[in-house]
């Protein structure tokens, strides 16, 4: 599709954004994806066809183009919005599940996240594995009719507010067989033998989370795709993880707010040079997640393509951060202070994390040069 033909779309989504900035419903922030739980704000989303946009419409999707999809994350995450409950289930929850999943699955999850009503958090990271995603330990053990489950998965954003959780576990074999023997499972939340313990970060919210699976039993239904093809699955839905607009927009927000600082106040010409440089270099990261949206809607897999973006779009993230604080003079406050302040201290608080998550940037050029051919 056109910009021309996708024009309406955005239009559309940025008069309802701004309504809802206008009436007081959010104020637009930094890293929101990440930390703006608002169940009410999916619901009304999901009210208005903009999750589960590229699912059938068998499934309760609305069996639209990925980069029709595109346009509508482009323009939340640009202004702020509180996505966050339902923003892991409705990137790649909802197309694994898809690919995946059995008929049951579908049509039990798939309807919840495109209404906005179902949430979901990623079991992947672990404290001993960290980004190696082949060496995860917890284990899932068949009992014939049902699994039983053990291990530790860490900074799961959202655990203590979903509804259910696919997770990554060793089904066969042992961690030195690396991606052999893994399998994908969709645990229903919460769960007696399932505790989550919140992760507070240093800004004193905790959408992470530490999750443990003490001997959890769950159906053998349960099990999501093929037994031992979890790391074909996992690799599958990271495309759809990493390539996203919300790689490089994560602080858009605050450039928005320095922006417009500088057109009411006047920019000296290095503060003209740094937003100009900025903004070329946020234009090309959107070139390059949208070729990977063409690249979903044309059917294809470009696991390397969105490791690359994900790699350039969080270092960018971070020294954007860095290039306003150094350019502006402000002084970020967290308390107080004017709210592009309030932006820029809470951008600090996060641009530790924006490397890491999704893969750490030593991971990701490692997939690159691999797919590459470079050894």
């Amino acid at each position: 599709m056109t910009d021309a033909q996708l024009s309406p779309l955005r239009a559309e989504v940025r008069e309802f954004l701004r309504a809802e900035i206008d009436s007081g419903a959010f104020t637009p922030d930094v890293d929101s994806w990440m930390t703006g739980f608002d169940p009410t704000f999916s619901r009304r989303l999901g009210e208005r066809g903009w999750l589960g946009m590229t699912m059938p419409t068998d499934y309760g999707g609305r069996g639209r183009t990925p980069v029709e999809r595109f346009v509508v994350t482009e323009e939340m995450l640009a202004h702020g919005a509180p996505v966050a409950a339902h923003w892991i289930a409705d990137r790649q929850m909802a197309p694994g599940i898809l690919s995946n999943g059995t008929e049951q699955q579908r049509r039990r999850y798939i309807p919840g996240i495109s209404a906005g009503t179902v949430y979901f958090a990623i079991g992947m990271s672990e404290p001993d594995a960290g980004s190696d995603l082949a060496g995860v330990r917890t284990r899932a053990t068949d009992n014939g009719d049902s699994w039983t489950i053990s291990g530790t998965k860490v900074w799961t954003t959202g655990a203590h507010i979903a509804h259910a959780m696919v997770l990554l576990a060793r089904t066969d074999g042992t961690p030195d067989d690396r991606q052999q023997g893994l399998s994908q499972f969709v645990v229903d939340l919460p769960h007696p033998d399932i505790e989550i313990r919140p992760i507070r970060s240093i800004d004193g919210q905790a959408h992470f989370n530490e999750v443990v699976f003490h001997d959890a039993v769950v159906d053998s239904s349960a099990l999501l795709g093929r037994r031992g093809h979890g790391w074909q699955q996992v690799m599958s839905e990271l495309a759809f993880e990493r390539s996203g607009p919300e790689r490089y927009l994560s602080t858009l927000p605050l450039l928005r707010a320095w922006s417009d600082h500088l057109r009411e106040h006047g920019a000296t010409p290095n503060q003209r040079v740094t937003l100009g440089r900025l903004t070329a270099q946020a234009w090309a990261l959107r070139q390059m997640s949208r070729q990977v949206a063409r690249e979903l809607s044309d059917g294809g897999k470009p696991d390397v393509f969105a490791a690359m973006v994900k790699d350039l779009g969080s270092t960018f993230e971070g020294d954007l951060v860095t290039a306003i604080r150094d350019a502006s003079g402000i002084v970020p406050r967290r308390e107080g202070g004017t709210h592009l302040e309030r932006l820029l201290a809470q951008s600090v608080l996060h641009t530790p994390a924006f490397t890491l998550r999704g893969g750490t940037n030593e991971i990701l050029r490692g997939i690159v040069a691999r797919g590459l051919g470079i050894r």
